[in-house]
Formats: structure tokens, C-alpha cells, sequence
């Protein structure tokens, strides 16, 4: 039974009702120019399909997993898969093309993460199709087509599957199954990645609404090594209004030894559902999700920046795999697809209060991963487990070269042992803790205990580190690191003391002697010799958020209206949701609000508002924006706070533009949380 914890007395009938008005979960783009176009993602936790302005188009399909090394800064990159949702179409024998589209409309629908787009083609046709990455069916995609005819025309649609340039040794076939019942055309190609490690299968087949007896008969057609496609003939009365699908698969065999036949089993098997109820069973697992909902009550606008937020990081992560997200998820191959600290910082802490299950799969990713750590350590002399700054599928480091990042930006470590340990705290999953939690802070904890300089009795220093602000390299005792390295030692007792597992004593004395520096004038130092100089995002801010080492309300402040002031150009977007985190709890709602808002509108881009990591920027989606901007509104409007014993509410003052916060399916027990 769900508990229901209020801060005060409300209608949760009217909140309900509001969260689920149409337009608070569709955004529409209806003035689309492809000069200044940002696509948005259909996506379910392992393939993403990016939209485009041109019609019948897709810009990339993403698939998760599949890595690579070929040429971008000599580490594994992630890859684009097959286009497999491509279409051609012919109508009275012309190929309707960019300038063919009029009145161009394209919509997501975040309540059922569905991407249609509309447009009319001279006064003959109007033309609807509709993308879903399946939320059922983790490796199909699905686009759903609608051809209104206005006069008597010829139609000719194409399934188009294309391999993107850098998969090699393409190999393309036709197949067709007949049973009394229905006819299976199967358009599939099979691929190696640039180096030849991993293969990729894909396949695409017709839905059609007639009796398999009348459908109408397919045309294969090779045009060259990297596509081919399957069409058929259609003669439409006008008035007629004629439907039909195509279903694909992609996989690779970073997670099936034969992707190609999978691939092909997979779409024989959307086949025979159909696509009604394709889209039945995707849109009943996306109301599962959004159970775990944010409800905010008198700013759709607001609503709708959060929905959009939440429906990226829903799309980017899935519950069952062993996969995390990158900083642009399933949008694209920004930051190479890898894995930072942005996924336990950033994202995990949302996606932990929405859905633990989720979160589970993204401490899967390390754990699995945790004897490539604790090789990395012994690389590079120290005891423990030392995870990679960027991580892709191997677990070992893969930031570039070129990058001090990577051999110096050991908070990572403690990031991953820290979101371990609060997985623990919101599940209070003991067997868990014991079996993978453990394991992966413990040896995060010795690490420490071997990273420390014991510069005298009692004296503990973490030096040549980069800093959280990534502009600070090489600097000593930066205050992120060290008060991360503290939250990592700490929690290895307390796991401990829980699983009655022997309690290294170094970890209690490391953590009570790492210094947490202070500048003259009280506030906190963001390393030793720091002078004032411009930031490029927080850092001692998070020191009271989320890791709790400051907790003195004058010192948060303080530390706050110091380094908010010295924020320089092209911080990063999740940076001003730690400053709405803090000033909500300091019961500044207005501060907060502000700080709220510039963690997200100065980021977003046309026509569908998607996130860019900074103001001004053109890489999105940034998921790890998200992420902070969730935060926000769950840690600091919604006052939750994660403690041992679990999710419990701070009390918070809402900004005045909003008159009521609600969120539900929170934690494990899925308990809903109103704010007024």
C-alpha cells in the first residue's frame, strides 16, 4: 500500500488531472527550419533513433553497447547503427523530398515517448508517420505510417536500410517466409565495426492491415554495398486513408553472439504481434514509468521543462541491463558515448528516487567493471579500486590521451562508491549490499586510504588532482575531491557495521584527517592557493549538496553567494541546479526559482527545446543537465533527502509561481510527497 506524506492539505485529484492535460506532455515543433534544427530522441534504454527536419528521415540511430575504436581521439567511440527506420516515398512517380514537405509538423508525446511528424504534399497527399523505440522490446523500433490521399494517386513506399560509413564489410539480404497464414519479408544486413570487433545485425519487415492473401507484393532492390530496400505498389482512391508499419530490430553482438539472426527472430516476432498491439504494449510500459511522476501545479511551462527532463533520462536508461548513460544518453555520439562521473553525480540520484530498478542497472555498470578498477589502482600504485575517469564497454580508461582528466580526476572513485551506498539507503537492500554494493565501496575506501600524502601526524593530504571545476589541473586538496574521499570512507564503516564485515581502522582515521580548506575570509577553499578566479562549475557547493560536509547553514550560504558570483562563461547546465538545490533549502524560494531556470531555458534549442550542455551551446541532448535539473526540483523544491534509513522530506518553500508540488512513486515504497 502506498504511503502518502503531506506537507499540506491539497486537492491530489485536481494535481492529477493536471499532470495529464495533452499539452503538458507533447511538445510541438510546427515551424521547423532545417538551418537551425536540433533533433529530438525517441530512445528506450538501448537504441535511440534521433529525428530530422527532412521528412522521412531519421539523423542517427544510437545503439547502446556497441563501441568501437576509429580515429576520434584513439579510444573507443560509441557507433551508429543501421538506419533502419529510413523510408522512401513515391507519389505519381515523384520522390518526395525536402522542398516536397509543406506545412511540416513534428510532435513528441512524452507520455508515450512517440515522435510524429505531418506535412502535406501539394494538394494530393497527406503524409503522417510516427517513430517509437520500443520500451517492450528493448532492441525494436517501430514506425507507424498514415497516407490520406486528397485525389486518386500511385503511391510507392520503401523500407530503407542503410549502414552508416564507418561499419565495414556490409553484407545485405532479402528473405521471405510463407505460411498459409502471413508472409514475412525480412530486409536485413549484417556489418563489422572499423576494427572488427564487434558485428551488427539489423532487419526491417512490412505490417500491413489487409489479410496476408491481399498485401500487396514486395520489390527488393540492391542499390550498393551500404543500402537496400524493400517497396511496394499501392493505387489510392481519394478519400482513402491507408496504414501501414514497419518494424525493425537492431542488436549487436556486444550482447548476442549471432546479432543478424537475432535481429531477424525479433522482427518476425513484432511481425506477428502486429502493430496494434506494439504500440498497446509500449505505451502500457511507459504508464509503468510515469507512475514515478513529478507534478508541478500552476506553471505548465515549468511542468513541461521538468516532463521533458524526466522523459530523456527514462529514454537513456533501461532496468535489467548492465548499461549507464553518457552525457548525451542515447542522442547522438557526443563525449564518444562514454560514461563520467555524470551518470552517479548527475543522473543517478533522479533516476534513484523515480525508479531504484533503473538505478540498479547503472551500479551493474560498475560492478562489473570493478576488477578493471582495482587493475587501474595497482597500474598506478595504489591499493583498492580506482575507476576510470571515462569509461565505454572494457572498464578500463578511455579518455583521451590529450586530457589530464584522466590520470587525475580520482573523485570519480568515491562517485561511484558513494552512489553505491545510497542505492543501500533507498532500497535498504542488505543482499544487494553485501554481494555488489560492498564490494565496489570497500575498495573504493582503500583506495583512499593508499591516495592520501601523510604529511605529518594527523595530516592527510589529497594532492595533483583535477578539481570537479575541470579548469582547476593538478591542484592539491581540492575540496570536492577530498570531501568525496571522506562521504566514500565514512560509508565504507557504515556498510560495514551493517553487514557486521571488519572495519579497516585506516579508513576512520584517513577521513577524520583529510583537510577541507577555508580562504580568509571563512569561505571554503576550493583548493589550496585558490585566489578567486572565474569557475567553471561547482564544486565546494557540493560539499553541502549532495554530499553533506558542510552543513552549518551560514557556511552554506556563505560558500554559495561566493562561488555563484565567480561562475565564468560555458559552465555547464547542471551547475546552477546544485545553487536551486541549496537556495530551496535555505528557504530563499525565489533565488532558488532563478537558479532553476538558468539550469535549463538559456540551454534549450529549436524547435523542441532539447538541452545543451551550455547557454549558447549545440550539442544536445545533455542528460547530465537533466539530471541536475531534476534534482532541483526533487532535493530541493520537494525537500527529499536520502539518509541510511532511507527517503525522508526536508521542509521547503515553494517559488511563487508554483502552487503545489506533488511526486509520486518515490523510493521503494513508491510513496508520494506534496509540497504547497
Amino acid at each position: 500500500m502506498q504511503k502518502i506524506f503531506i506537507l499540506a492539505i491539497t486537492s491530489f485529484t485536481s494535481l492529477l488531472s493536471f499532470s495529464q492535460k495533452t499539452d503538458n506532455w507533447k511538445i510541438i515543433a510546427d515551424k521547423i527550419d532545417p538551418n537551425n534544427y536540433y533533433g529530438e530522441t525517441v530512445a528506450n534504454g538501448m537504441i535511440g533513433i534521433v529525428s530530422s527536419a527532412e521528412p522521412l528521415k531519421c539523423k542517427t540511430v544510437v545503439l547502446n553497447g556497441a563501441y568501437d575504436q576509429y580515429g576520434r581521439g584513439m579510444v573507443s567511440n560509441f557507433l551508429k547503427g543501421f538506419n533502419l527506420v529510413d523510408m522512401n516515398l513515391d507519389i505519381d512517380g515523384h520522390r518526395i523530398g525536402n522542398a516536397d514537405a509543406k506545412n511540416m509538423r513534428q510532435v513528441l508525446d512524452m507520455k508515450h515517448a512517440s515522435l510524429n511528424t505531418t506535412f502535406d504534399y501539394l494538394d494530393k497527399a497527406t503524409v503522417s508517420y510516427t517513430y517509437y523505440a520500443l520500451r517492450n522490446l528493448p532492441y525494436n523500433v517501430l514506425v507507424d505510417v498514415t497516407i490520406t490521399a486528397k485525389k486518386d494517386i500511385e503511391i510507392i513506399p520503401a523500407s530503407v536500410m542503410e549502414a552508416p560509413d564507418a561499419l565495414r564489410d556490409v553484407q545485405n539480404y532479402y528473405n521471405q517466409i510463407d505460411r498459409p497464414h502471413v508472409k514475412i519479408s525480412l530486409l536485413s544486413s549484417v556489418a563489422k565495426s572499423p576494427t572488427g570487433k564487434l558485428t551488427f545485425g539489423s532487419c526491417t519487415t512490412f505490417l500491413f492491415d489487409e489479410p496476408s492473401a491481399t498485401e500487396p507484393e514486395l520489390i527488393h532492390e540492391m542499390w550498393d554495398n551500404n543500402m537496400h530496400l524493400a517497396k511496394f505498389k499501392k493505387n489510392l482512391k481519394a478519400g482513402t486513408v491507408y496504414h501501414f508499419a514497419i518494424a525493425g530490430a537492431s542488436i549487436t553482438s556486444a550482447q548476442v553472439d549471432d546479432p543478424l539472426n537475432e535481429a531477424e527472430r525479433y522482427v518476425i516476432y513484432a511481425k506477428l504481434q502486429g502493430t496494434k498491439k506494439l504500440i498497446q504494449f509500449h505505451d502500457a510500459a511507459w504508464n509503468d514509468l510515469w507512475k514515478s511522476d513529478i507534478v508541478i501545479n500552476g506553471d505548465e511551462a515549468s511542468q513541461r521543462d521538468v516532463h521533458s527532463a524526466m522523459y530523456h533520462l527514462y529514454s537513456f536508461v533501461r532496468s535489467g541491463t548492465a548499461y549507464s548513460p553518457s552525457p548525451m544518453g542515447l542522442s547522438g555520439l557526443g563525449y564518444n558515448g562514454h560514461v563520467f562521473w555524470d551518470a552517479e553525480l548527475w543522473m543517478f540520484p533522479a533516476i534513484l528516487a523515480l525508479h531504484p530498478e533503473m538505478a540498479k542497472s547503472m551500479l551493474e555498470y560498475r560492478y562489473q567493471r570493478l576488477a578493471e578498477a582495482k587493475q587501474n589502482a595497482f597500474a598506478h600504485g595504489f591499493k583498492g579500486a580506482m575507476y576510470p575517469w571515462e569509461s565505454a564497454a572494457s572498464g578500463y580508461e578511455e579518455t583521451p590521451v590529450w586530457a589530464l582528466s584522466g590520470p587525475f580526476e580520482h573523485h570519480i572513485t568515491a562517485d561511484v562508491a558513494i552512489a553505491a551506498w545510497n542505492y543501500y539507503c533507498v532500497t535498504q537492500d542488505t543482499m544487494w549490499l553485501r554481494e555488489k554494493g560492498f564490494p565496489i565501496i570497500k575498495e573504493c575506501a582503500d583506495f583512499w586510504t593508499s591516495r592520501v600524502e601523510r604529511n605529518g601526524s594527523g595530516h592527510y593530504d589529497i594532492n595533483n588532482v583535477v578539481a570537479a571545476d575541470e579548469w582547476a589541473e593538478n591542484v592539491d586538496n581540492n575540496a570536492f575531491t577530498n570531501a568525496a574521499a571522506k562521504a566514500n570512507l565514512n560509508d565504507a564503516v557504515m556498510a560495514a557495521k551493517i553487514l557486521n564485515e571488519p572495519i579497516d581502522t585506516g579508513w576512520i582515521d584517513v577521513e577524520k584527517n583529510i583537510p577541507i580548506l577555508k580562504l580568509s575570509n571563512g569561505v571554503t577553499s576550493e583548493y589550496a592557493g585558490y585566489n578567486g578566479i572565474k569557475i567553471k562549475q561547482a564544486d565546494v557547493n557540493l560539499l553541502a549538496y549532495p554530499l553533506k560536509e558542510i552543513s552549518d547553514p551560514a557556511q552554506i550560504k556563505k560558500d554559495l553567494e561566493y562561488y555563484e558570483s565567480r561562475i565564468g562563461e560555458g559552465s555547464p547546465a547542471m551547475t546552477h541546479a546544485i545553487f536551486a538545490v541549496l537556495y530551496a533549502r535555505l528557504n530563499e524560494p525565489a533565488k532558488a526559482f532563478d537558479a532553476f531556470e538558468k539550469a535549463y531555458i538559456p540551454n534549450k534549442l529549436p524547435p523542441f527545446g532539447v538541452m545543451a550542455e551550455t547557454a549558447g551551446g549545440t550539442n544536445p541532448y545533455f542528460a547530465t543537465g537533466a539530471g541536475g535539473y531534476l534534482q532541483s526540483v526533487l532535493f530541493g523544491f520537494g525537500g527529499l533527502d536520502i539518509t541510511p534509513n532511507g527517503i525522508v522530506q526536508l521542509k521547503t518553500t515553494l517559488p511563487k509561481q508554483w502552487k503545489s508540488l506533488t511526486l509520486t512513486g518515490i523510493g521503494r515504497d513508491k510513496k508520494t510527497f506534496v509540497v504547497k
